[in-house]
């Protein structure tokens, strides 16, 4: 399933967590309102949730992440009226992976920062599919190379407003290396 904690037990954001978490999420929006010059509406039409390990599906589930992006498809069963076919993303936060991360790297990373940059960063993927400005659906090669872009957007959007303890985040993120190659988290 995932990291465990120090009992065997599968570790989960607490309901304090999870409140702190969907504010995140706001914070998020509005900084990817600005850099995309988007309006509140336009949220409209980049549908999203946000699910913790608590309610995801097992093929939610993903120990390499912090967060897994999963596209589902609502087709309306009126096949006249095809504008009611929808789709919408689902974020699905890794609470195990995220939780253990701040926990190992506790003198240096923070529970706030760090789930503002996987906030923001899964929101720029988003916008960036429903514009066509990437392919959900792309070949593993082109995944790779979107990833680093999107990485780099969330950096030039965070960058401006960040402290001390995001500016550790963005730099874990940096091209020279990965929060996951500083925490070996690829252990079940």
């Amino acid at each position: 399933m995932g990291l465990l904690g120090k009992m065997g037990e599968a570790i989960y954001f607490s309901p304090a967590e999870i409140s702190f978490i969907n504010g995140t999420f706001s914070k998020a929006e509005k900084l990817a309102e600005k850099h995309f010059h988007l309006s509140p509406e336009d949220w409209e039409t980049h549908r999203y949730e946000v699910k913790t390990l608590a309610d995801l599906e097992e093929h939610e589930i993903y120990n390499r992440a912090f967060a897994h992006l999963c596209k589902y498809y609502y087709e309306s069963e009126d096949s006249i009226d095809k504008e009611k076919n929808i789709h919408f993303y689902r974020i699905c936060l890794q609470d195990n992976r995220i939780l253990n991360a701040v926990e190992r790297g506790s003198s240096f990373i923070k529970l706030m920062p760090l789930m503002l940059y996987i906030a923001t960063h899964e929101l720029i993927h988003i916008v960036r599919f429903n514009r066509g400005e990437s392919d959900f659906e792309a070949p593993m090669e082109e995944k790779i190379k979107e990833e680093e872009r999107v990485h780099s957007i969330t950096r030039n959007i965070l960058r401006p407003i960040a402290d001390n303890n995001l500016n550790l985040v963005l730099d874990c993120f940096g091209n020279q290396y990965h929060i996951g190659d500083i925490f070996d988290l690829t252990r079940n």
